[in-house]
């Protein structure tokens, strides 16, 4: 049985600078042992543990689909000991992953649905995990319309900036990019805050639709009233909260928020269960 504390080690293979202020990486990374790949099989809206030596590890949404092999990426804000430490790696050098934890969101309870995914700020990291998996042709006919609603401060603030023009140019799947300001003089999409644009853009709640929501507390507490208005079904509306956790496995009791543990029972709860524990996330 495989410890649970006991990384993978991987190797960093790639770097890619997100955004402008350059606090946001992504880091693709190849596991040392094949064997190491398959054991970390993971769903989307799953998180790992980021281990660097000497210095600790920290909990991170998973941004790469399992249906893209070789790999698993991480996107990382740079904001304290551990983050930083990765920030100063290069390609090349070693370090470790523990996981996949946590549940994730219920792919099979959506089949057939349409899906609604509103993220915000470098919160995008598991959705974009779930829209390259939904739109794989393995899954893409599984599922009815998707819809994505996605924001950021400003234009250089977007993540994975050339795969949302791509997938802007398909035709199975509309997105609605916004950002709070409009810092450049072509841009051609929506200026507003998420939660005004999903209530512009986003399809009416049915029992048909489900809605994912990933971001920060600020536009999760304003896009929860508009997926009311819109007459989304709280079982319906499926949210992913990534906040304090430490150990993962539920054992040091950082991330409960009552009887719930955010990384065993989490990240990902329907609204009607976070409504039934304390507003402590």
């Amino acid at each position: 049985m495989q410890n649970p504390y006991f990384p993978y080690p991987v190797r960093i293979d790639e770097v890619i600078t997100e955004t402008e202020d350059k606090n946001l990486k992504t880091f693709k990374f190849v596991f040392l042992d094949p064997g190491d790949e398959k054991k970390f099989a993971y769903t989307p809206g799953q998180f790992g543990e980021l281990s660097v030596t000497g210095k600790g590890e920290i909990p991170i949404g998973i941004a790469s689909s399992p249906t893209e092999k070789g790999f698993v990426k991480f996107t990382v804000n740079k904001v304290g000991v551990v983050s930083t430490a990765l920030h100063n790696m290069v390609p090349g050098d070693i370090m470790g992953i523990r996981g996949p934890m946590g549940n994730w969101y219920p792919w099979e309870r959506m089949r057939g649905k349409n899906i609604v995914i509103v993220g915000g700020g470098f919160a995008f990291t598991t959705l974009r995990s779930s829209i390259v998996w939904l739109l794989d042709p393995a899954n893409r006919k599984n599922y009815g319309d998707i819809h994505v609603i996605y924001g950021a401060r400003s234009p250089g603030m977007l993540l994975y900036r050339d795969e949302l023009m791509e997938w802007e140019r398909r035709d199975d799947i509309h997105m609605h990019i916004t950002v709070d300001r409009a810092d450049t003089p072509d841009w051609k999409y929506n200026v507003g805050f998420v939660p005004a644009v999903t209530e512009a853009k986003a399809p009416p709640g049915d029992a048909d639709t489900f809605a994912i929501v990933c971001g920060p507390p600020i536009m999760i507490k304003f896009t929860q009233p508009v997926l009311d208005k819109l007459g989304y079904s709280h079982d319906q509306i499926i949210m992913s909260l990534e906040n304090r956790m430490k150990c993962g496995i539920g054992m040091c009791g950082r991330c409960n928020i009552g009887m719930e543990f955010v990384c065993k029972d989490g990240p990902v709860f329907t609204l009607n269960q976070l409504k039934k524990t304390p507003r402590e996330y």
